[in-house]
């Protein structure tokens, strides 16, 4: 008989040391390391297309948040570091130049092949870390759920041919995925 090794259980901190400056594409959940499969090109350009919106937004308003696109550490607390496709922060005491410390105000996950992390295991993450906006861009099903925590526990739907209202924006922005696709 076989003995099964134990899984290892790691910090943040052990998890930084251990994976400094790192091209392998990781996340600390839950104490264990995940390793993550590099993404598509429609989950790029869809990424990088809410990421240029969301920046020219800011810029146009003057606004004092800053918006980040993957690969950038978040640490959520001490057993969890994740790495969102895109987020939003408004504290900028949360920046340090190297992660977030903190739950972001908004993330965008584009699914791909990790479907059940960004719908189960993440949703749980981000709001109980005290994420006030979650989007799921769903290439697939050309759907977008959209939680907005302070108001629901339940998500918006949205397809990719409707203009999606930004909760922490109170809706002054909208983004359509569909443009983000031509």
């Amino acid at each position: 008989m076989t003995a099964v090794p134990k899984p290892q259980y790691y910090t943040a901190e052990e998890y930084f040391a251990l994976t400094p400056e790192s091209n392998q594409h990781t996340e600390l959940r839950e104490g264990e390391i995940v390793y993550l499969a590099a993404p598509t090109q429609q989950h790029q350009e869809i990424a990088g297309g809410v990421y240029a919106d969301i920046r020219a937004y800011i810029r146009s308003k003057g606004g004092a948040c800053r918006v980040v696109i993957a690969p950038f550490d978040v640490r959520l607390n001490e057993y969890n570091v994740v790495q969102p496709d895109v987020l939003v922060v408004c504290d900028p005491e949360k920046l340090d130049g190297k992660r977030c410390n903190g739950a972001p105000d908004w993330i965008v996950e584009v699914l791909s092949t990790n479907r059940s992390d960004d719908l189960i295991d993440k949703l749980g993450l981000y709001q109980k870390a005290g994420v006030r906006e979650y989007w799921i861009v769903d290439p697939k099903s050309e759907k977008t759920l959209v939680y907005f925590f302070e108001r629901s526990d339940l998500p918006d739907i949205y397809t990719f041919d409707t203009p999606i209202p930004v909760g922490i924006y109170d809706k002054a922005l909208s983004i359509r995925v569909a443009d983000l696709l031509e």
